[in-house]
């Protein structure tokens, strides 16, 4: 049985810590809809009590967005109380869906300086790299 995510610091709702407890507890990215399908036993019936919390869940920075896939994962940096840095990159094993979170700082200087070049002022840059991860290649 899931049981709420409690932190004072986080200040979450009991919809967000249970949404984020989904996450935390799987090994794989989550579709809003399979994060939904496993929270209705706990009173959760529609998709946007699901999307409400995950909208709040990345303006937090306990979760991330992997657009290709159209699902969810919990921030690495968030696990280890670490602050989030503004580049998130992902590498994503199209075998087994292992998401493994980096950040390089040689990427984001390159991109940092190539907008100042350009005048254009990032707000936040994510990088989705899909391949086989080594158990799988």
């Amino acid at each position: 049985m899931l049981q709420a995510v409690h932190s004072d610091d986080l200040k979450l709702t009991r919809n967000q810590s249970l949404v984020l407890s989904v996450l935390q507890s799987s090994e794989q990215p989550l579709s809003a809809y399979t994060i939904l399908d496993r929270l209705r036993e706990h009173g959760l019936r529609a998709p946007l009590q699901i999307y409400r919390a995950l909208d709040k869940l990345m303006e937090a920075g306990r979760i991330h967005r992997l657009e290709s896939m159209s699902a969810f994962v919990i921030c690495c940096h968030s696990k280890n109380g670490q602050i989030h840095p503004r580049f998130t990159a992902f590498e994503i094993c199209e075998a087994c869906g292992k998401v493994n979170e980096f950040h390089d700082t040689k990427i984001e200087d390159a991109l940092g300086r190539r907008a100042k070049g350009s005048g254009f002022k990032i707000r936040s840059t994510t990088i989705e790299v899909h391949g086989l991860c080594a158990e799988c290649h």
